[in-house]
């Protein structure tokens, strides 16, 4: 068995149609078909149900799927971990959701460049979706995002569940209610939400933690960024829910509120690859670590 007969298989089980894998592997269907027969041969069982209009899967072929992708994944993985071992430049670059701009984000990056001066940095703004497909095709080597998910070859830390507050035209009405924003609160204006594309992001987010207080905004409009969001919000064009430590976007048409529900937060999240050990990432964990701790802030969990 081969990478080549699993990366055949893994395309026509996402595919289901034999002629769709073969024009993606850029093969003819025949040999596509032939290089399926001969697993099954290896195997000793059958993977799809012969005839079947799409391509259905067997008990063994859905088995066989999920952990022939996993195999593809860490093979990818360790193409890609060995270029970054076999290159004298030491680099590491970046992928962030412009969120965490306004949090410790800078100043984990400042404080690693005055003791790595030889480490050359990049930033790359994407979405968390953008980081995680990134990172296997190496294009970063860590990541800062929000959306929590499972990935076997991506290593995921939480580092902390940042509460959501609400941003709101300065003189609204709200902005002179006293103490936190209970969410019911917040129905009749129109909710502006993040990023519009790709998705799922922080908008859905958002959106979910409304849906789970069986709570359904008026008005939801959707923007392409961060920074549209808050302009929208400072001419009087809705309300948006925002990290806490946006508050540090100092804007003199814009007022934030925290909000009365511990439960409505969002998570920051670093990722790397499964199989990076490499010495930056273990220097740029070390320096994240040691500055919350200095702040007193609880990491809260790593996800392997």
């Amino acid at each position: 068995m081969e990478l080549r007969h699993l990366r055949y298989f893994v395309t026509l089980a996402d595919e289901r149609n034999f002629t769709r894998a073969a024009e993606r592997l850029n093969i003819a269907q025949p040999p596509l078909s032939r290089q399926i027969q001969q697993l099954e041969e290896e195997l000793g069982v059958e993977l799809v149900f012969k005839g079947s209009r799409p391509v259905r899967l067997t008990e063994a072929g859905h088995f066989f799927h999920a952990h022939a992708q996993e195999l593809l994944d860490k093979a990818a993985d360790l193409k890609t971990m060995t270029r970054r071992v076999g290159s004298i430049e030491r680099k590491l670059s970046i992928g962030f959701v412009a969120s965490t701009l306004y949090g410790l984000l800078p100043e984990i990056v400042r404080r690693f460049r005055e003791r790595h001066h030889s480490v050359e940095i990049s930033f790359h703004e994407m979405t968390t979706v953008e980081q995680l497909k990134a990172l296997k095709e190496g294009r970063i080597d860590v990541g800062f995002g929000r959306l929590k998910g499972d990935d076997a070859a991506i290593r995921r830390i939480v580092l902390r569940e940042e509460p959501l507050i609400v941003a709101l035209p300065v003189g609204h009405r709200l902005t002179r209610a006293p103490g936190a924003l209970r969410m019911s609160e917040l129905m009749d204006d129109p909710l502006i939400v993040y990023p519009k594309a790709p998705r799922p992001s922080f908008a859905d987010q958002v959106l979910a933690t409304f849906r789970e207080r069986m709570l359904v905004p008026r008005q939801v409009t959707e923007v392409r960024e961060l920074q549209i969001a808050i302009g929208l919000v400072g001419a009087g064009q809705g309300i948006a829910i925002v990290p806490d430590s946006l508050q540090g976007m100092v804007r003199t048409d814009v007022a934030y509120k925290p909000i009365d529900d511990r439960q409505a937060v969002s998570p920051i999240i670093f990722s790397a690859r499964a199989m990076d050990r490499s010495q930056e990432l273990a220097n740029m964990l070390a320096i994240i670590y040691e500055i919350y701790d200095e702040r007193k802030i609880a990491y809260v969990a790593e996800t392997l």
